[in-house]
C-alpha cells in the first residue's frame, strides 16, 4: 500500500523532507499507530540496507550546487550521498526505538491534521490522506 508521508520540525518555514510516497507491505484500510511505525521503520530500513556502499582510496570532494547547500544546512545535517559506514541498520532494534521514541514524545505524527496520540489508535488509510511527522527538540536549561 501507498502513503504520502511529510517530515517536518518546529520553527521552519520549510519540511526537512517534502511530500513523499513510501510504499508499505499492508494491504488492510485499518491500522494502528505502532504497525503504522513498524512498517515505515522497515521500508527505511531496507532502502538503506540495499544502498551501496562507498569505498574511496582517496577523498574525493563532493561539493553540493550552491542553491542546494542551503536546504541542507537548513535541515541541520549536510550529506553527500555517501555511506561510510558499512554495517547494515537491525531492522528489530530500528522498530523498537521508533516506537519508544514515539512514547517518549520525540516526534509527534498528524493524519489528516489530527495528532495520533495512542500507539493503539486505529487509523483508516482508505482516506489517503497525509501523514505528517514533526520532530520535537526539547530546550535545555537551568533555574539559576
Amino acid at each position: 500500500m501507498e502513503i504520502k508521508v511529510t517530515v517536518k520540525q518546529l520553527g521552519k518555514k520549510h519540511p526537512i523532507l517534502s511530500e513523499q510516497k513510501i510504499d508499505i507491505e499492508y494491504q488492510d484500510t485499518d491500522i494502528s499507530v505502532e504497525k503504522l511505525l513498524q512498517l515505515i521503520v522497515q521500508q527505511q530500513v531496507e532502502t538503506f540496507n540495499v544502498k551501496s556502499f562507498e569505498l574511496e582510496e582517496q577523498d574525493y570532494a563532493k561539493i553540493p550546487m550552491e542553491n542546494y547547500l542551503n536546504i541542507l544546512t537548513d535541515t541541520g545535517k549536510v550529506g553527500f550521498g555517501s555511506i561510510y559506514n558499512q554495517k547494515k541498520a537491525d531492522l528489530q532494534k530500528a522498530q523498537e526505538n521508533a516506537v519508544q521514541a514515539f512514547e517518549d514524545g520525540m516526534f509527534a505524527v498528524f493524519y489528516n491534521d489530527e495528532q495520533l496520540e495512542s500507539l493503539t489508535q486505529i487509523i483508516d488509510l482508505s482516506l489517503q490522506h497525509t501523514f505528517v511527522f514533526i520532530r520535537l527538540t526539547f530546550l535545555a536549561g537551568s533555574y539559576w
